[in-house]
């Protein structure tokens, strides 16, 4: 239970990846972290790209990044509607900020690119958003996870075992 205590804030929006978004929460859940879904709305059920809900435990601005330890971006085509929150922007900017673990998987790139936190960062992602990455000042790696200070990113769902180990690795450092 080396994570226990810790709290992790888990992004969600309609047509997350589901394997990127339930993956990582269960297993962080293993390690004894506290993982709060956080949607536009509370208490809503947002539907995976596969058809997997999963409900919502807090709106955006219901959350504090200061309240948690970590957050996690799934991929899928969720990263494109989470970006255009203000309260998500804000959240990724004050975890990069306080140096906070920011794990990333796929498409979730589009998040951090949005935030303006890529500068000078090695980063994977899919390949689909590579130029994006780039474009955004990162180095971007084909690898299935890179690991750049607090910022753990990872490429697609086959890579999800070694990035949640990694993820989970650097918030228990914290």
């Amino acid at each position: 239970m080396r994570l226990q205590n810790k709290k992790v804030i888990a992004l969600v929006s309609d047509e997350f990846e589901d394997l990127e978004l339930w993956y990582p929460i269960l297993r962080l859940r293993e390690e004894g972290a506290i993982v709060h879904v956080v949607g536009e709305e509370s208490n809503k059920t947002y539907i995976g790209k596969y058809g997997v809900p999963i409900q919502s435990d807090y709106s955006f601005k219901e959350v504090a990044s200061s309240d948690y330890d970590a957050v996690l971006v799934p991929g899928g085509w969720a990263p494109d509607k989470l970006r255009r929150y203000e309260e998500v922007i804000t959240i990724i900017k004050e975890m990069d900020e306080a140096k906070k673990p920011i794990g990333q998987i796929c498409h979730a790139g589009w998040v951090l690119i949005s935030a303006k936190i890529l500068q000078g960062v090695n980063v994977t992602s899919t390949p689909g958003i590579k130029d994006d990455m780039e474009n955004a000042g990162a180095v971007w790696h084909d690898q299935p996870v890179v690991t750049d200070g607090h910022i753990v990113s990872s490429r697609r769902p086959p890579d999800l075992p070694p990035y949640v180990k990694e993820f989970a690795d650097v918030l228990a450092a914290k």
